[in-house]
């Protein structure tokens, strides 16, 4: 699954157009490494999401499948901070 797709997916972001605008900037980490819209996203990744001052970090427990609608957001990441 596409990191923006998962950003909103999860919950971490409201709009995946906002998730895209994070990564474009730079403001997106995964496992430390400023990443792309387009990356792919996996179990047992870290991911950092930077706003403004603020910082949320969460660890990738699942990925859901294509196409699948109901997902529990709580299931797919654990906090980290």
């Amino acid at each position: 699954m596409r990191l923006d797709l998962f950003l909103k997916t999860a919950r971490l972001v409201k709009r995946r157009t906002v998730a895209k605008a994070l990564c474009d900037e730079g403001r997106v980490l995964v496992d430390g490494r400023a990443a792309k819209a387009g990356a792919e996203v996996a179990p047992g990744q870290t991911i950092t999401v930077l706003f403004g001052d603020r910082r949320r970090t969460v660890r990738v427990r699942a990925v859901p499948e294509e196409g699948k609608k109901a997902v529990d957001p709580s299931a797919l990441t654990e906090p980290l901070e």
